[in-house]
């Protein structure tokens, strides 16, 4: 059975009615971003594209969410903990992408500098290529989600048992993720982003193409 169809075939009318608007409301963005005057009351800044597009970017955690716990009966906790891995693949790129336009002007990120590391740990070293960071940002939760569910639902956990543990299971990662010896950031994380694959990110085109790619796969799911 075609799973997608037969979630498709039980989406009520005003499902498809709210489906209509959302896509109405993706598309209309970046047309009034690009399209309309600067001084238009109907124009929308750059700020807000980008603040939309991260609203986008949490709409398809909510939509995860309904898969997992709406139709499989499975309440998680820790769902965001993917979410996060991933994004933060990402962000080790971006961080190696900086180079010596750093605060230091160092090859290294500014955190490590700051915190007197005096080269870049192995692990970050393969994601200053970017298609091993894109595949990193689906491989490596996917294999993070593998691992965990094996070992929850191998040792039969299930029900409000289930739930806890997915929220331990956060609660560690946070903790581990927070020491600054593991080379992930520490307190401060990853932050200080400046350009994507050679596109600064804060030029308005790359903000509304970014929009633009988490409208079309938040509407793909």
């Amino acid at each position: 059975m075609n799973v997608k169809a037969e979630l498709l075939r039980l989406l009520p009318r005003n499902g498809w009615i709210g489906l209509g608007v959302a896509t109405f409301l993706c598309l209309l963005i970046p047309i009034l971003n690009s399209v309309t005057a600067v001084d238009s009351a109907l124009h929308v800044p750059d700020y807000l594209v980008a603040l939309f597009g991260k609203f986008l970017c949490f709409a398809i955690v909510a939509v995860a969410m309904d898969l997992l716990w709406g139709y499989t009966g499975v309440l998680s906790l820790g769902h965001g903990v993917f979410f996060a891995i991933g994004g933060y693949c990402m962000g080790m790129y971006l961080m190696l992408s900086i180079g010596e336009a750093g605060v230091y002007r160092s090859k290294l990120p500014d955190f490590m500098v700051f915190l007197d590391w005096k080269e870049l740990p192995w692990f970050w070293k393969p994601f200053d290529n970017f298609g091993f960071a894109m595949l990193a940002v689906l491989v490596v939760p996917g294999i993070l989600a593998y691992i965990f569910g094996f070992l929850a639902f191998r040792s039969r956990i299930r029900g409000v048992y289930f739930s806890i543990i997915t929220q331990a299971f956060t609660y560690a990662l946070m903790l581990l993720f927070f020491r600054n010896e593991t080379g992930l950031g520490g307190n401060n994380g990853l932050t200080n982003f400046k350009s994507l694959y050679g596109y600064a990110l804060a030029d308005s085109g790359t903000k509304l193409g970014l929009y633009t790619m988490s409208a079309l796969g938040l509407l793909g799911l």
